[in-house]
Formats: C-alpha cells, structure tokens, sequence
C-alpha cells in the first residue's frame, strides 16, 4: 500500500487548484461586444421574420372574410332571383328580376304570395369588402354588375347581378380580387 497515494491527498490537489480556475474565470465574466452585437442582429431577424407571418396572418384573414362576404351576397341576390321567378316578387315584363340595389337585400320587400305586411329578408346586414376602405359604408365597398353587362367589363346598370372587390391587389394565388 505504500505505492498509492491516499484519497485525501487527490482531495488536496483538485482542491488546490480551484482558486485559480475562479480567478481565470473572473476575468471573462460577461459577454463581449461582438457577442452582444451577434445576439441582437439574430434577435432582430427573429423580430422580423415574426412580423412577417403576423402580416401574413392577417391577409389570410381578410381573404377569408372577403370568400365569405362574396358567397354571401351571391347567395342573397341568387335567392332574390329565385323568389322573383316563384312570383313571391313582382317585377315588370321588362325586368330581370335581380335587385335594383344592394341595400334591398337588407331591407326587405313585401312578400307578394302571402298576407300584407309580410316582409321577405334576404340579409341580416350587408357585408363589407374586408380589402376596403373602413370608412367607406358597406354598399360603397362593392363594384356592381348588372344583368345586361358583360362578365369581363362588368357594369352598374338598372339591376344587380352581381358583386366584386374593388381591390386592385391579388391574392396569395395570384389572381386579382376583381376577379373573385
């Protein structure tokens, strides 16, 4: 056993050289400015790169509300249509049959096939383009199209066939709001 050190001698010496470690460490404590530098320009791509999906976020968003708002409208003036043919309302020999504006959607029209006072709704309010001008109202948000306009040069006329934004940006697939 005298060839082996005893265990509270390499106690000793890990020991002892510990001062000397925290002394060394002592010096370094902190960071340096190019460290700094390098964690804030990564911190401000992060920054930016989260912007950017935030934004995407948000024009995903108003696509959608634009989808929803078009089928909406369209489904409204389909069923105007649909009850003017069944004679729930009159029209001249000369009319299409579509509404004459878009506000008639929400404000009612008497129902020709039952008592009087019976009022047809076909909206509970009219929706907004969400690619709009907020300030602008609602119905002022929508270029209209009229029964007797072409589908590629659509026109405001006596009646209104149909409804599109009047956005001139395009969509994340590439096609104009226009043509929606």
């Amino acid at each position: 056993m005298t060839g082996t050190a005893p265990p509270t001698r390499e106690f000793a010496s890990v020991h002892s050289t510990a001062p000397q470690q925290l002394r060394a460490r002592g010096r370094r404590a902190g960071f340096t400015l190019i460290e700094l530098l390098i964690t804030l320009a990564i911190l401000a791509l992060l920054a930016t790169s989260a912007m950017t999906f935030a934004d995407l976020a948000i024009q995903r968003s108003k696509e959608q509300e634009l989808r929803i708002a078009l089928r909406d409208l369209r489904a409204a003036i389909d069923a105007y249509k649909q009850a003017t043919d069944a004679k729930r309302i009159p029209k001249s020999a000369d009319a299409s049959g579509y509404p004459a504006s878009l506000e008639l959607l929400v404000a009612g029209v008497p129902d020709a096939s039952k008592a009087r006072g019976t009022i047809i709704y076909f909206l509970r309010r009219l929706p907004r383009d969400p690619m709009a001008d907020p300030a602008l109202p609602a119905a002022a948000t929508w270029g209209l199209r009229s029964y007797a306009s072409k589908a590629d040069d659509p026109q405001p006329g006596d009646d209104v066939f149909d409804v599109y934004s009047l956005s001139n940006r395009s969509g994340f697939n590439g096609v104009p709001y226009r043509a929606w």
